[in-house]
């Protein structure tokens, strides 16, 4: 591998433009840092703009994403290890990173201008269950996700990135109000199924319709608000053993998109 250049000064610029990204407050963020080589990886191949790729001058660094960068011209430089201590002290520090221009945020057109189902997350708010529906969403074929109250102000959250493995810059992750959000759906003529509890129908008659639909998921405390229920066409159910309360809302949604596998990997195709 190519010898890379490797930053030593600490009065490097890099050096506090990374600070700078990092600050938890930031009221305009433009600019967010992404974590290890898979997320990398997948963020370059959505076509993110990066502006630096860096690693800890402690260990290897990944020929593939090297490569990635080299033909996206993409600069790579090494940070003396102790640098990286610092500028990552107190949490985990990651031996590759880089730092890229937040994407616009997604529209609703942005969605309607894809063929797959819908899925709306109404006060959804841990991110770790949001970023695994990220994850499986793209990988079952649906065409967006709407969050409704789930207190994430940006998808460039970096939890966010984390949870979902960089996976949230590859489909339109929409922020939205509940109004807007029950309006999109009506006007696109979507039928809106909500997953509960007692549901009207069973997850299997899913895979029976044609149509695109917008699968909406509660939270596992309150379910959907009252709003969302009113624009249903249907209540769904997962069938389980009885002793069993609830799913994770994210195994909820997998076990969903998957009875819509066909339907909606024909629609991407």
């Amino acid at each position: 591998m190519t010898e890379l250049d490797t930053i030593a000064n600490p009065s490097d610029p890099a050096v506090q433009r990374i600070i700078d990204v990092t600050k938890p407050s930031r009221s305009n963020i433009k600019t967010t840092l992404i974590e290890d080589s898979e997320p990398l990886l997948q963020c370059i191949a959505a076509g993110v703009e990066f502006i630096e790729v860096y690693g800890s001058d402690s260990v290897p660094f990944s020929p593939e994403l090297l490569e990635l960068c080299r033909r996206k011209n993409i600069p790579v430089r090494l940070i003396d290890s102790s640098i990286v201590n610092q500028l990552f002290k107190g949490e985990r520090k990651p031996k590759t990173f880089g730092i890229a221009r937040v994407p616009r945020p997604a529209k609703f057109s942005d969605i309607a201008s894809r063929s797959g189902d819908v899925v709306v997350l109404d006060g959804v708010k841990i991110v770790g269950n949001i970023g695994a529906i990220v994850r499986t969403s793209l990988a079952l074929g649906a065409s967006g996700i709407i969050l409704v109250d789930s207190d994430i102000t940006s998808i460039a959250d970096r939890r966010l990135q984390r949870a979902s493995r960089g996976y949230v810059f590859s489909l339109p992750v929409v922020l939205a109000g509940r109004e807007e959000a029950v309006a999109f759906i009506r006007d696109s003529g979507l039928q809106m199924m909500t997953l509960s509890a007692g549901g009207e129908l069973s997850v299997k008659d899913l895979g029976d319709r044609p149509d695109r639909l917008a699968l909406l998921f509660g939270s596992e405390k309150t379910g959907p608000s009252a709003l969302f229920q009113e624009a249903s066409a249907a209540s769904v159910s997962i069938p389980m053993i009885s002793s069993t309360e609830s799913l994770n809302v994210s195994v909820s949604l997998g076990i969903a998109l998957h009875e819509r596998i066909h339907r909606n990997l024909a629609a991407n195709r």
